[in-house]
């Protein structure tokens, strides 16, 4: 009980920063004309440091807190029957471990939190600013991944055991709005405070954690540099260059991503009914 306490901390206390600095606007680096190769790496440097900072944070503090707090809810309102049960997971309905409750919230948080923040940078752009794109992209990754993977993945077996059914989709629906607002602030919050990479030693030491993070990440770090060598010789071409940060380009990324929503929708419903009839 203490443990679940604890998470729930950690989530409401998280959810509310997130809100606050939701409203703040992105503060993306100063425009420069025709930049060389070195500035060009240097700013994409800078995103993804706040990539693995405000991925992994909000990750960890809401995706991580928050899951293992609903499962534990859908676990009690199960029903005694439910209690003993195997998971698809291979947990026990109804037992808490320390380990276990870590172990699913630094690996589901990470992983899940630096993939979403990767979305987020990229699609960025595209969406309102603010909580109402947060609360857009949150959706959009529930409609598009969430009931395609995990949460809401109608195939999933653990449906069978824990519920009701409904209650899991206001859940988890419920935690991936409130996920796409408090990545929003944690992206906006980090962007201001963290400045373009420098020699600086005042620079460096807010780099240095994020340094290490990416040293231990060996998989995600060789990935993040292929893309920014790909990035880096893109921009050697002035023409695309600029078609990529003109207004066509945003109003079009707006288009194709309101297409692929409505495309993936069916999906989702059909989903998300099949888990409510549960």
């Amino acid at each position: 009980m203490v443990l679940m306490g604890v998470f729930g901390a950690v989530l409401v206390t998280s959810l509310v920063q997130g809100w606050r600095w939701s409203a703040r606007p992105f503060a993306s680096p100063p425009p420069v004309d025709a930049p060389s190769a070195g500035e060009v790496a240097r700013r994409y440097v800078w995103y993804c440091a706040l990539l693995l900072a405000a991925g992994i944070t909000s990750g960890i503090a809401v995706v991580g807190t928050g899951g293992r707090l609903a499962m534990r809810l859908l676990a009690v309102t199960a029903g005694d029957e439910a209690q003993g049960q195997i998971t698809e997971a291979r947990e026990v309905v109804g037992e808490i471990t320390i380990g276990g409750s870590i172990a699913f919230i630094l690996f589901t948080g990470i992983f899940v939190g630096v993939a979403a923040a990767g979305i987020y940078l990229v699609v960025r752009r595209f969406l309102p600013q603010g909580r109402v794109g947060g609360v857009l992209f949150g959706a959009g990754l529930l409609i598009v991944l969430g009931t395609t993977q995990d949460p809401l993945r109608d195939q999933n077996p653990d449906f069978d055991l824990v519920g009701p059914g409904w209650l899991a989709v206001v859940v988890f629906t419920a935690l991936a709005l409130a996920y796409g607002v408090t990545l929003t602030g944690f992206v906006a919050r980090l962007s201001s405070w963290l400045p373009l990479p420098s020699r600086e030693r005042g620079v460096l030491a807010k780099y240095s954690p994020i340094a290490l993070v990416g040293l231990v990440g060996f998989t995600v770090t060789s990935l993040l540099v292929l893309v920014g060598a790909l990035v880096v010789g893109l921009t050697r071409w002035p023409p695309l260059a600029r078609t990529i940060r003109s207004r066509t380009a945003v109003t079009v990324g707006r288009m194709v991503l309101v297409a692929l929503l409505a495309i993936a929708l069916p999906g989702p419903v059909q989903s998300i009914q099949d888990i409510v009839s549960r």
